[in-house]
């Protein structure tokens, strides 16, 4: 037996996999695919180190290079571990369960959003019962201004918080028609704010869609997560007083309530 070495090694820990940690994190600082000088330079060593590191990676599933341009990437078990971790918490477990009692009520898509680094993300979604549906991908980033989803984080958000993202997409021409400047924008916004929710029937940033998303907010009534329905463009019934808005509502209310708001929502 040795005791020694073995409580001297539980004490430091295992240096090469505190090694490893640093790249993933700088790959996940990144936010996009990196090479392997960018991805020694940020994790302050040198490429020869960064390199073997990243084969004991790629062999686990954290990491993927891509063969036409070897740029390295996060690998599916990465992946798996980031939604294994979001499902463990808790407002992602009860939001997971909404949208599933929300995809059966309905019949048709819905997905779960969070508010992710760079703006709105999917974390998960559900398919209908039926033949012609419409998929989301999970992870998918959303428009704040051309998807239900994102506006509704953008009209509940301090602006501060998505102004940068906003501006970007005016500056790129992803706005909707009649969106040009901030101020067009704000306006749009107050109007998400002033119905309880977003619905988009034309010029969604997919083609041939149409969705609408409603907020859900946390125990300090602020926006924690959207959750919207997606579906062929005219196939929903999206009318104000239509059993479709009315059960997303309250799908988002009883949501909210769980996670302790207290804001009057329609």
């Amino acid at each position: 037996m040795n005791t020694a070495n073995d409580e001297l090694e539980g004490k430091h820990g295992v240096q090469s996999l505190e090694v490893g940690m640093s790249i993933l994190r700088a790959m996940v600082t990144g936010r996009r695919s990196m090479m392997l000088k960018e991805i020694a330079q940020a994790a302050s060593m040198p490429p020869s180190k960064a390199h073997r590191y990243l084969v004991s990676l790629i062999r686990s599933g954290l990491v993927e290079q891509d063969r036409l341009t070897s740029r390295y990437d996060l690998g599916a078990f990465a992946l798996n571990l980031g939604l294994v971790a979001l499902d463990r918490v808790d407002r992602i477990r009860l939001g997971l369960a909404a949208i599933n009692d929300l995809r059966d009520a309905t019949n048709e898509t819905v997905a779960l959003s969070v508010w992710g680094d760079g703006g709105p993300v999917v974390v998960r979604w559900e398919r209908p019962r039926r033949p012609i549906t419409v998929n989301v991908v999970t992870g998918t980033s959303l428009s704040l201004l051309r998807s239900a989803g994102g506006r509704v984080f953008a009209a509940w958000l301090p602006e501060r918080q998505t102004a940068a993202l906003i501006e970007s997409e005016l500056e790129r021409g992803k706005a909707p028609a009649g969106v040009s400047t901030m101020d067009d924008a704000r306006a749009l916004l107050a109007k998400v704010r002033e119905e309880g929710l977003a619905v988009i029937t034309g010029d969604y940033f997919a083609h041939g869609v149409e969705a609408a998303a409603v907020p859900v907010f946390n125990f300090d009534n602020e926006i924690t997560m959207a959750i919207a329905i997606v579906g062929v463009e005219g196939a929903m019934d999206l009318t104000p007083d239509g059993a479709t808005l009315a059960v997303l509502r309250r799908t988002a209310a009883d949501l909210s309530r769980r996670l302790g708001a207290t804001l009057e929502q329609g």
